[in-house]
């Protein structure tokens, strides 16, 4: 059977399902492969409120805020490369959302996107492979994992939870990202804690303009706001969940941070052995990066 879609054939909706998670380069290749071939007649990026990870002091109420975010991040990457899109924020089950979302937009294929190993239920059951189960055979199913398998014994790469909020788009910031990467293989995992002095729609185009711009360099990076309002919580859980090899957290320079108030890289070095560093962005390129882990400069 010919691979090109017949004239006047219809064309199907691509259903892009965000668990956890935002962005990912490959989920933006795999996206991009389909809309260049012409068989997709719509690209539509759905997410459940389900509890992230990263950042759990979340109230309910937040909960489809939290995916609304995850959701707008995602179609922010894609619009920075040429793919319109629509989002819908579904039932806080993965399982039960990527089901409506199915039935509802009869799609040709589902990108399911999320981390690595994904379980759920008491039964700690592969949540991809349920999730094809639901799709398969009626929908084509691919699974993206955000963090694939092979990285894990990498040991040329480097995997660096950046935290940054008011400064996530920041030149600086972004600059000292891409100088990092091109000296070696790095993965970026940014996060967003909540902050009462930036919106949440500011925080959503940033991280998705930063996100864009490391994967113009080819540099791999996921990103998300982070509901609550604790960077040292969010930073602790990220550190229990994924397999972190750096720190980065940044602030602006010459102004006073509650997060340097409160002591955020102090308490972060004493609940992890690897390198913490502080960018602050805004000071001259010679004195932009300081590192605050033993080790000396990064």
């Amino acid at each position: 059977m010919s691979d090109i879609v017949a004239e006047g054939s219809q064309k199907r909706p691509l259903l892009v399902f965000v668990n956890e998670v935002a962005g990912g380069r490959k989920l933006l290749e795999a996206v991009r492969e389909r809309t260049e071939a012409g068989t997709v007649s719509q690209v539509i990026v759905a997410a459940p409120q389900n509890q992230p990870t990263i950042g759990t002091r979340i109230d309910r109420e937040d909960l489809y805020a939290s995916a609304r975010a995850r959701v707008e991040v995602t179609m922010s990457v894609f619009a920075a490369f040429g793919i319109d899109s629509v989002g819908q924020v579904l039932d806080p089950a993965p399982q039960l959302a990527l089901g409506d979302a199915i039935r509802a937009n009869q799609p040709s294929e589902v990108l399911f996107s999320a981390l690595y190993d994904t379980r759920f239920g008491i039964a700690r059951k592969d949540l991809a492979e349920v999730c094809r189960e639901i799709a398969e055979p009626e929908v084509r199913f691919t699974h993206i994992p955000v963090r694939v398998e092979e990285d894990a014994i990498r040991l040329d790469l480097s995997h660096v939870l950046v935290v940054a909020t008011k400064t996530v788009n920041a030149p600086d910031l972004v600059s000292r990202l891409k100088e990092l990467a091109s000296r070696r293989p790095h993965r970026y995992t940014i996060i967003c804690p909540r902050s009462e002095e930036v919106s949440e729609e500011q925080v959503v185009r940033d991280l998705a303009a930063t996100i864009a711009e490391l994967y113009r360099a080819d540099v791999d990076a996921t990103g998300l706001p982070i509901s609550s309002d604790d960077p040292f919580e969010a930073v602790r859980n990220a550190i229990e969940y994924y397999r972190i090899d750096e720190i980065l957290i940044s602030t602006f320079a010459g102004e006073q941070s509650r997060w340097l108030q409160s002591d955020l890289i102090g308490r972060v070095r004493e609940i992890s052995d690897k390198p913490v560093s502080h960018v602050e962005s805004g000071r001259a390129p010679a004195a932009f990066a300081s590192v605050v882990a033993e080790g000396g400069e990064h």
